[in-house]
């Protein structure tokens, strides 16, 4: 089975599709993005596609290779993106010229459903204790929220406290039904992280998301010094060799790598693997479209160590689009009690709505990050 051809679709709200057709006919699908610079990402993917076309679908180990140490320059968001969707459309071939799921192929299922967690709030995150009572009451047991707004490299107190009383207001309205995931969102310097870190505690994360950006994670040893919630990271990290010095360290807790920027499934299972030898817990990085998600959940099927999966149905960004309306059978993502149940379809386990991807494909998108700034005029983090 040889690639024949590569196409992109740039699909609303801010996602990039590409399917891979062989020369059988037969189609795979994936997600390489980088949200915001979605064109540049796909101008990624053309240059990579002349080390594609003709070869074998099939070996997708050597081609990730050719891919990843076939450029002097390697790695980093855009790079590694565009290599993730490719891989992830190779794997979505094989299960399909094989006919079992991708987990299937790589050692087999260790769980039959997968627990799932909702976002509340937003960006300036407003009434999440009723939304967290909403999200109780569709059946998730887990909930993940921005912990702030801006904040300045020294603030004030009273941001912190702001954030605070949100938490505490949802402890309040869904007490320990629901186990909340707190995201700072790299927004945080290190002095208000200690802050923020030691107001929390009372009310019991599940744990801290980017309590740093990752080029400082060196401050996550003083940070995890101060709290017993668990600290996650990772969404803005790739390759193994990305995550090798994070996790020989010991300072996170549970590790978020996308499978849509870390390198694909693959490469994401060989993290996996790493963090488990350190006792590391995965939660895959997941706010982008049913193709992402899918591989994220192929991942979580065949990965001891995957606890909690995020996926993005009526996350703030999907405007215009959601989640589902790109699926033929948008009931594989189905979520009863907060879990979503095993794959069984085989490659991702998806059926993708070609004539709605060439649809809104024709539409395109033209989304960025908020350019944020402080008090007195500077840039503030996202």
């Amino acid at each position: 089975m040889k690639i024949q051809k590569l196409e992109l679709f740039k699909v609303a709200p801010r996602w990039l599709f590409l399917k891979i057709t062989a020369d059988d006919g037969t189609v795979g699908w994936g997600e390489p993005v980088v949200e915001g610079r979605a064109d540049t990402v796909a101008a990624a993917v053309q240059e990579l596609s002349e080390y594609l076309i003709g070869k074998e679908a099939g070996n997708i180990e050597d081609l990730w290779q050719v891919l990843y140490r076939g450029g002097f320059y390697r790695g980093g968001p855009i790079l590694t993106s565009a290599i993730s969707g490719i891989e992830q459309a190779l794997w979505d071939l094989k299960g399909k010229r094989y006919g079992v799921p991708v987990y299937e192929l790589l050692g087999g299922a260790v769980r039959e459903k997968v627990k799932v967690y909702a976002w509340i709030g937003g960006d300036r995150p407003a009434d999440t204790a009723a939304a967290a009572r909403r999200q109780l009451e569709a059946g998730y047991k887990a909930v993940k929220m921005n912990g702030t707004e801006e904040l300045d490299w020294i603030d004030s107190h009273k941001k912190i406290e702001q954030a605070v009383e949100r938490i505490a207001a949802i402890r309040e309205e869904v007490g320990g039904e629901l186990e909340i995931g707190i995201d700072f969102h790299g927004r945080v310097h290190k002095g208000m992280a200690k802050a923020l870190v030691k107001e929390l505690e009372p009310y019991k994360p599940m744990f801290i998301e980017e309590p740093v950006l990752a080029e400082n994670n060196e401050a996550l040893a003083e940070i995890a010094r101060m709290t017993s919630i668990p600290i996650a990271t990772g969404e803005r990290m790739y390759t193994r060799w990305g995550f090798k010095q994070l996790l020989a360290s010991g300072w996170a807790d549970i590790i978020q790598p996308d499978l849509s920027h870390a390198g694909g499934i693959w490469e994401t299972r060989k993290i996996a693997a790493m963090a488990e030898a350190f006792d590391v817990a995965v939660a895959p990085h997941c706010p982008l479209g049913p193709i992402a998600l899918a591989a994220s959940l192929q991942l979580d099927f065949c990965t001891p160590n995957a606890f909690i999966q995020e996926q993005s149905l009526g996350i703030h960004y999907n405007q215009g689009s959601d989640l589902l309306d790109y699926l033929i059978d948008p009931a594989v993502f189905q979520y009863e009690d907060g879990y979503v149940a095993k794959l069984r379809k085989p490659g991702l386990g998806i059926d993708i709505n070609e004539e709605k991807v060439r649809e809104m494909s024709a539409i395109g998108h033209n989304w960025r990050n908020p350019v944020w700034r402080n008090a007195d005029g500077s840039i503030a983090e996202w």
